[in-house]
């Protein structure tokens, strides 16, 4: 298959397009390698995928149409994974405007060139962000009308523009909900990555909050894994991806982060923010159902993976920002 990834050096784009490499897929990656965080990180994802045959990169922004235009003249692709996003709550408070032009304007522009290429295939990359006020476990069907940050809002929006492409051209929708990603090579403003960094490194640990929220951490193989079985014709349908398992509180993760480094968190607590979630937990039985997918990688094996990656990397990881 000939697939285009959006967002392929962001962290679950990387993922995602090594694991179609691996499967025998030609991927085209594009990504705007913009300095959201430490750009880096996304240069060493993207140095990982270039060692891989059939793998093709355009520096391009999917807010851009006229930057579109010529990638989708030029290849025949069969799907379109748009993973391509601007993430985080508390930043999405601050910059409002990009969110709403990369994650609502970008996936039109792409709709728009499916349209106009005749792809029919869309998997969109959705957050577990949208069911703020709802009872857990989260389900698909539950309203999500409530969105308490820019960030879930603009994430409402792209699925509601995919959904009347869908009902006006046919175009088969995938609706990707994520749930709290980690993993090597992760985002350096999500915890996971923090907290080990801070640790190992005997700085305060910035914990919003008394540590007792919880997420439903879901491990980023098995997520590119869920994504690439979602490219399956469903017609238009939402979709959990996560653990699965009971939520893990952020007291519980640092516990297990200080045993696999074998040193002692000094933790700074700050104000729970007003835009976080305080849990989260998915109801997945829909992708076991669908997509015959269910998380394989427990806590206890992504963050010993993770940590792995990190005392591997240390040595450039050092001057990473977060």
């Amino acid at each position: 298959m000939k697939i285009l990834v959006t967002g392929s050096a962001g962290f679950i784009g990387w993922k995602t397009a090594a694991m179609l490499l691996k499967q025998g897929a030609e991927v085209t990656g594009i990504d705007n390698l913009n300095e959201y965080y430490d750009p880096r990180l996304k240069d060493y994802r993207l140095s990982e995928l270039k060692k891989q045959p059939g793998f093709c990169f355009y520096k391009a922004d999917i807010e851009n149409i006229h930057e579109l235009q010529p990638i989708f003249d030029q290849h025949d692709f069969d799907a379109v994974l748009n993973l391509a996003a601007r993430a985080g709550v508390r930043y999405s408070m601050e910059n409002p405007h990009i969110y709403i032009a990369t994650n609502i304007i970008g996936t039109l522009n792409l709709l728009e060139m499916m349209k106009q290429h005749s792809i029919s295939k869309l998997v969109l990359a959705s957050t577990s962000s949208l069911y703020a006020g709802q009872a857990m476990p989260f389900t698909e069907d539950m309203p999500v009308n409530t969105p308490v940050s820019p960030y879930a809002a603009s994430k409402k929006g792209a699925e509601a523009i995919a959904y009347s492409y869908h009902y006006l051209y046919g175009m088969d929708v995938s609706i990707l909900r994520y749930f709290t990603v980690y993993g090597p090579a992760g985002r350096p403003d999500m915890s996971i990555f923090r907290f080990i960094k801070w640790i190992d490194e005997g700085m305060p640990l910035k914990l919003y909050g008394d540590g007792n929220q919880s997420r439903d951490f879901t491990y980023v193989d098995d997520i590119a894994l869920g994504t690439i079985k979602a490219i399956k014709k469903v017609g238009y349908e939402i979709v959990n991806l996560g653990g699965g398992r009971n939520p893990l509180s952020l007291n519980e993760v640092i516990r297990k982060i200080e045993t696999a480094l074998g040193k002692k968190a000094v933790i700074e607590n700050s104000p729970f923010p007003k835009a976080d979630l305080f849990e989260t937990q998915a109801d997945i039985s829909k992708a076991m159902r669908l997509f015959e997918w269910h998380p394989r990688v427990d806590i206890e094996e992504g963050l010993n993976n993770t940590v792995g990656w990190y005392k591997e990397n240390k040595s450039w990881l050092r001057g990473i920002k977060i």
